[in-house]
């Protein structure tokens, strides 16, 4: 089985229909796929946009608010009736299903992430197919200025933290093309992404979505992030007929970005995801060479720069003299300690400090680089 384990986000636009209400013959369709690849036993977990929609449907508002706080009360109505869509079209298939409503503020703690990494590991192991949603009952942060929720980054967030092998990010246009189809007749569809450059972006920029907030710009954070853990990503049209099947097949459908790495280690996911960055070191071009092309630890010698306010063993950016991220990991040293050690050789950090926890700044088992 090429993808075993699977995380299908079903963007807003996707499950209105562009509306602005839940389309029920799309919801169909999609439960019905996922019942079915369920039953040929791949393990499936479902981000689901679609409670603000949800909830002005069920309210029978005309249009919705602007304001934060009425954005979340649409948010905690259209939740269950989110959840009793997906009850009713699954018990169809005699199929369980749970719900998990996540933060990233959930996820910042190295606790929370277990927590949240085993209560899904679990509900696979039973069978149980998990509706993930953003709980924008409490994540202001996200729901700002935007119409809808952003799950693209949770998504990616999730696929990272169960090690899923396929990230299928479903939604209303056929992928990423290189102009907005919508606009330019000659805009043609990028079958496949190796490496996501400006002129990708550019690209993205230029096929914002409209409705929700999801728009090709935050599919390809949640794509940077989700294959830099070893996870395949594909962006599809939701609406074409088993899509999901084509996507899990291997067949050539909307837009593929490969991973760029194997599946790493939990504690070294969980550092890429960025979720609990407290400052970042700027390392010299010597240490650039030891960590990318000898596999060793970075040594205080090679640190040049040190930004934030950060305890030892909190999780930290680690970037070039040129800007460019190369990782991150989990110093030994505060950030106070290191702007007292950097530049200095690893015999002279007892007498620099008084005190020490080891010749390395990062021991490269606590480093993941990108």
């Amino acid at each position: 089985m090429r993808y075993r384990r699977l995380i299908a986000k079903f963007g807003t636009n996707l499950l209105t229909g562009g509306t602005g209400s839940l389309d029920s013959s799309i919801m169909s369709s999609l439960a019905e796929q996922v019942a079915r690849l369920h039953q040929q036993g791949h393990e499936i977990i479902i981000v689901s946009s679609g409670a603000v929609a949800a909830g002005i449907q069920k309210l029978g508002l005309a249009k919705e608010h602007k304001d934060i706080p009425f954005k979340q009360v649409l948010a905690s109505v259209g939740q269950s009736q989110l959840m009793n869509v997906y009850e009713q079209l699954f018990s169809k298939y005699k199929i369980i299903v749970a719900q998990a409503l996540l933060t990233k503020s959930d996820l910042i703690d190295r606790a929370g992430y277990l927590n949240a990494r085993n209560t899904l590991l679990a509900l696979i192991e039973l069978g149980v197919i998990c509706i993930v949603n953003e709980n924008d009952v409490v994540a202001t942060d996200e729901l700002g200025e935007l119409t809808f929720g952003d799950n693209d980054n949770l998504s990616a967030m999730v696929a990272n933290l169960v090690d899923a092998d396929l990230l299928a990010l479903l939604t209303d246009i056929d992928g990423l093309y290189n102009a907005d189809p919508q606009c330019n007749p000659e805009a043609k569809l990028i079958p496949r992404i190796d490496k996501i450059d400006a002129e990708i972006e550019r690209a993205a920029g230029d096929t914002a979505n409209s409705y929700g907030v999801g728009g090709m710009i935050t599919k390809l954070e949640a794509a940077k992030l989700a294959t830099a853990s070893g996870v395949t990503v594909v962006i599809a049209n939701g609406r074409k007929p088993d899509v999901l099947t084509q996507i899990t097949l291997g067949k050539n459908i909307g837009t593929i970005f490969p991973p760029r790495t194997s599946k790493l280690e939990s504690k070294k996911r969980w550092m890429l995801s960025g979720l609990a960055c407290k400052g970042k070191l700027i390392i010299d071009d010597g240490a650039v060479l030891a960590l990318k092309k000898q596999n060793r630890s970075l040594l205080p010698a090679g640190v040049v720069g040190v930004d934030g306010e950060f305890q030892r063993g909190d999780v930290v950016d680690i970037y070039d003299s040129n800007g460019n991220h190369l990782g991150c990991g989990m110093p030994n040293y505060s950030a106070r300690d290191i702007a007292s050690i950097k530049g200095a050789h690893s015999d002279e950090i007892s007498s620099l400090l008084g005190y020490e926890y080891g010749a390395e700044l990062i021991h490269r088992n606590n480093m993941a680089l990108v």
